[in-house]
């Protein structure tokens, strides 16, 4: 249990039994579960968690409430590692009224069939929840990431639980930055809905913030504009940080060569940042976040079954499904006897917006030749420009 604010207490889990986040993102410092109490003439709980913790987070909140009945269950957002215990907990306390919006309920419907609590209230953006000297108003926030999303800011005391916006990765017993990990998670899960954060930052705006409390990753208490302002930038395609990134696959070794001498070069030309990743042997997340932050980025790889190597496929598919914009894009191809691999990147990455891609094209025969160390030149001084 650890107090958040004055009536306001944090009751979730740390989960370091997790390898893969939703299947899929790894996880080395776990996962974080966070639910919030406000204590006041009536009791709300903000959101459930994930299935496997029930017990632990029913003691949290028993230690926080005592005896008391919960008057409200809160529900952000449906997703299971945040609703799963939402049945299990209406059979300990069920004259609870869940509170949540329209879409929610019919997802509840569907994750617990047969299912329904007794008491609902369905609200929708601005409604207020009087809960004594506290009130809650909520905000919607569709599509970030689900379509059922809300956010509530508890005005008192200038708190805004903001579902899945601003959390991370890590469970919140290891010590880590904040930041790297929110990035592989915003563009991970997020990175497609720019536009809707956009509109959510908006809404945002007029509102005096001094706590935000996600449902994962750390209470934010402190420097509350550098998190707003990394929102901004990343929903907005923006560049956080200036430089080049160079994403690449090799298969014998020829290419992993073009992209070092063109590491070499843009250092020698006074590149402050060449972020150089090996899509073979990198997690594709991490790799995903790089190409975001960066405003600059170079895709090397061979013609493989005329097309391109997997892992850049991967890539270049994780890219495009996330909205990738507002980008410049240089080019380095392989191929022994019929380069095919700059044509295939650049039909994949078509239907990208506000993309500049650079030239040369850096096209290697087999193994770098002196031409291509020419070409690599000339790529790099274009790459700064």
């Amino acid at each position: 249990m650890k107090k958040v604010k004055n009536d306001v207490f944090y009751v979730g889990v740390n989960d370091h039994q997790l390898d893969l986040f939703e299947g899929h993102y790894i996880v080395p410092n776990g996962m974080a579960y966070n639910s919030y109490v406000i204590l006041d003439d009536k009791v709300a709980v903000m959101d459930s968690i994930e299935a496997h913790f029930f017990d632990e987070w029913l003691g949290n909140i028993k230690e926080v409430i005592k005896d008391r009945k919960v008057d409200y269950l809160v529900v952000h957002h449906m997703e299971p590692d945040h609703s799963a215990n939402i049945k299990n907990f209406l059979e300990v306390y069920p004259d609870t009224t869940v509170v949540a919006s329209m879409q929610a309920f019919k997802m509840m419907s569907q994750f617990f069939p047969g299912f329904e609590p007794k008491n609902k209230l369905i609200v929708k953006e601005r409604d207020i929840l009087p809960l004594g000297k506290h009130q809650l108003r909520f905000i919607g926030a569709p599509m970030i990431h689900w379509p059922e999303v809300m956010f509530s800011y508890l005005e008192e005391e200038n708190i805004l639980f903001s579902a899945d916006a601003f959390g991370k990765f890590g469970a919140l017993d290891v010590e880590e930055e904040w930041a790297c990990e929110a990035r592989r998670y915003y563009f991970g899960i997020v990175g497609k809905f720019g536009v809707q954060v956009q509109a959510v930052l908006k809404k945002l705006a007029p509102y005096k913030i001094d706590i935000i409390c996600p449902l994962h990753g750390p209470i934010l208490d402190k420097d509350l504009d550098c998190y707003l302002n990394l929102y901004n930038i990343w929903s907005s395609y923006g560049v956080e940080k200036e430089g080049v990134a160079i994403f690449y696959t090799s298969v014998y070794g020829h290419t992993k060569e073009a992209v070092l001498l063109l590491q070499e070069e843009l250092l020698k030309l006074g590149c402050e940042h060449v972020a150089v990743n090996d899509l073979a042997r990198e997690d594709m997340a991490e790799c995903v976040e790089d190409a975001f932050k960066y405003g600059r980025i170079v895709l090397a790889t061979t013609t493989f079954n005329m097309q391109i190597f997997p892992y850049m496929n991967e890539f270049i598919n994780s890219l495009v499904e996330r909205n990738y914009q507002n980008k410049t894009i240089g080019f380095i191809e392989n191929g022994s006897w019929a380069p095919a691999a700059g044509k295939v990147m650049k039909e994949k990455l078509q239907e990208l917006k506000n993309i500049t891609y650079v030239e040369p094209m850096v096209k290697i025969l087999s193994a770098v030749n002196d031409k291509n160390k020419e070409e690599i030149k000339e790529l790099a001084k274009a790459m700064l420009k």
